[in-house]
């Protein structure tokens, strides 16, 4: 079970941390990722990170404003955004799959949490 938080109304320029916490056994044994929804818009790939935490890949509107991260000890998968804009506000889904590399798109996951709102006011 993956359970994102850490998501709310916050102004542009603004940052905010999610969390995802898994729960079970095995948390390493996943590779992690981030994805987010807009209203009335596709799922869209945001971040990923391998299974040891060693790798990690970024969606281009990511690259440098945003920071995957994970915690094995503590079951916990992180997001680290910076400089948030109204584009950046959205449903952010945490998901998690046995693979051994990282992955770009939803349908490499096989569990995911129920998502966290993210919201960017001008």
């Amino acid at each position: 079970q993956l359970v994102e938080s850490g998501g709310g109304l916050v102004q542009a320029g603004g940052s905010l941390r999610l969390s995802c916490t898994a729960s079970g056994r095995a948390f390493g044994d996943y590779a992690m990722g981030w994805f987010r929804q807009a209203p009335g818009k596709e799922r869209r790939f945001v971040a990923t990170i391998t299974r040891s935490g060693g790798m990690t890949y970024y969606a281009e509107f990511a690259k440098g404003r945003f920071t995957i991260s994970r915690e094995n000890d503590k079951n916990m998968l992180y997001l680290e955004m910076n400089d948030l804009n109204l584009d950046d506000t959205a449903v952010y889904y945490c998901a998690a799959t046995q693979g051994g590399s990282y992955y770009v798109t939803g349908a490499s996951y096989d569990y995911w949490g129920q998502g966290t709102q993210v919201s960017v006011s001008s």
